[in-house]
């Protein structure tokens, strides 16, 4: 078993995240069936654009081109490798593994929902449903609270408000980027973000099992050797 505070997602955590992780599956669900294999931009989603992005100049659009960048391979490497590097010299090497496994695979969920769904922004070549951008600064940024909200005096409902606000405030930032720029659909964030969402709480279980596992049978080896 994993000593107190050890463990990346602790079940205290991982009750109030499930019903959470849930509804951002449905979420995911509906949107992509209702906008499979369509090429443009629904009712909300003109709405929305006409409302928050319509014509950004700059500087704005400098600051929607930086985060951008960020979910570019070259800056999501720079910034995860920063968190990986951050995990390590405070001892937490799980939730350095969780970091890289949980955005490792909520990219890759969104990517496989993208051939999936198949809807498409400015031609049919140009893959948006789930955006991959916003799942991936929702993840990065829903591993970072973990770690930070992992030090003592964090409750379970404070610690949960926390990573869900820097999850939702990190994939909204990027999403306003994407659609800023015209890469995506408003809808399509929405999908990116909730893709994180879903993704991060299984992985951060499945990173837990599997280092007990593995710590109990160092543990039971060590025992059977001193015998």
């Amino acid at each position: 078993m994993a000593r107190p505070g050890s463990a990346v997602l602790p079940p205290s955590l991982r009750r109030r995240l499930v019903p959470i992780a849930a509804l951002a599956a449905l979420v995911v669900v509906v949107l992509g069936v209702w906008y499979a294999g369509h090429g443009r931009p629904g009712r909300v989603d003109r709405w929305i654009i006409r409302a928050t992005t319509d014509d950004v100049r700059p500087p704005w659009r400098y600051v929607a081109l930086a985060l951008d960048f960020l979910g570019e391979p070259g800056g999501a490497a720079m910034l995860v490798t920063a968190i990986v590097t951050g995990c390590l010299l405070l001892r937490r090497p799980r939730v350095a593994v969780f970091a890289v496994a949980g955005v490792g695979a909520s990219v890759g969920a969104a990517t496989l929902l993208k051939h999936l769904v198949g809807r498409t922004i400015h031609g049919d070549g140009n893959l948006s449903y789930p955006s991959g951008h916003t799942a991936f600064a929702t993840a990065l940024s829903f591993a970072v609270a973990l770690l930070v909200s992992g030090r003592p005096g964090h409750g379970g409902t404070a610690r949960t408000s926390l990573v869900l606000a820097a999850a939702l405030v990190a994939g909204a930032a990027m999403g306003w980027a994407e659609v800023a720029l015209g890469a995506h659909y408003p809808t399509d964030v929405l999908g990116g973000g909730c893709t994180a969402l879903v993704v991060m709480p299984a992985t951060a279980w499945l990173v837990d099992r599997t280092a007990d596992r593995l710590a109990g049978r160092s543990a039971d080896t060590g025992r059977g050797e001193r015998h």
